[in-house]
């Protein structure tokens, strides 16, 4: 993939090496509040209630914002920007998120984040938390891919939830996620939820390049990597590797088959209208 010579935002805050604490009722509690919108796709502005029952979200913290100098955090700053620059043309309206890059946990306005949960994106304070160790995990112990648009499309997936936000479709499915009959019914529409963020990541990688003039581009076998992240962060695989039986009614994020398709038809497209996952819900 193609991107050194892309655009800086400046936006991104650092905090990589801060410590920090969670407030109140201690980690266990905060940590249940981002785990079960992130892993069960439970609303976590509901969950955040239930945990201020025991005391309270953590105290928000700041770390330096800019361009980070390391070429990770460089890498963070350029794709996100030109995600920006995308989605500014494709949508009316539409406002950056923020971005925090930390080391193991981090306060949010959605609860105490770990690391352990992946990258994440919080509606609550519209902003995308990445601790960079999850590249290594995703490629050493998930069989992800290690190359630079696998991680990119990570990335495009959290600004993904950062539309949904803005489109007011995730408090749509919220919405539908409180009606639904049982557990099962709950988690298509998280399901959906995360597919149709994994086909504007799609959609963001097909018009890279030509909003930057080809200073962040895909190149040859890019999209291949993609294809193989996705396959392994979907929740079939995910459950195998865990040494569990397939059960599709306990998904969230979707099979491996599904994460493919959504990527490839936004990516295929270009354009977030072919994104609509909910139609057969």
């Amino acid at each position: 993939m193609r991107w050194k010579g892309g655009r800086r935002g400046g936006r991104v805050e650092d905090r990589r090496g801060m410590k920090t604490a969670a407030a109140g009722g201690g980690l266990g509690v905060i940590v249940l509040s981002l785990v079960g919108y992130f892993v069960f796709g439970i609303d976590p502005q509901t969950t955040q209630q239930v945990a201020s029952q025991f005391g309270g979200a953590g105290t928000q913290q700041s770390g330096e914002v800019g361009t980070p100098e390391d070429e990770a955090g460089m890498f963070v700053d350029v794709v996100g920007s030109n995600i920006n620059d995308v989605w500014s043309q494709l949508m009316d309206g539409y406002t950056p998120p923020s971005t925090v890059l930390y080391t193991q946990g981090t306060n949010t306005g959605c609860g105490y984040g770990q690391a352990a949960m992946g990258p994440f994106y919080c509606p609550a304070d519209q902003t995308i938390y990445l601790d960079l160790s999850f590249w290594r995990q995703m490629e050493t112990e998930l069989g992800a891919s290690g190359a630079d648009f696998a991680k990119a499309y990570v990335i495009g997936h959290e600004f993904g939830h950062h539309v949904q936000t803005l489109t007011g479709t995730s408090q749509k499915v919220r919405s539908a996620q409180q009606q639904a009959r049982n557990k099962a019914d709950a988690n298509e529409y998280a399901v959906a939820l995360e597919l149709q963020a994994d086909c504007y990541a799609g959609v963001w990688a097909a018009n890279a390049s030509a909003v930057s003039n080809g200073r962040v581009a895909l190149e040859e076998g890019d999209i291949g990597e993609g294809l193989k992240t996705a396959s392994a962060i979907g929740d079939d695989a995910l459950q195998r590797r865990a040494g569990q039986n397939v059960n599709p009614e306990s998904f969230t994020h979707g099979s491996s088959e599904q994460r493919m398709e959504w990527l490839q038809r936004g990516y295929r497209s270009g354009n977030p209208q072919s994104c609509d996952t909910f139609a057969d819900l």
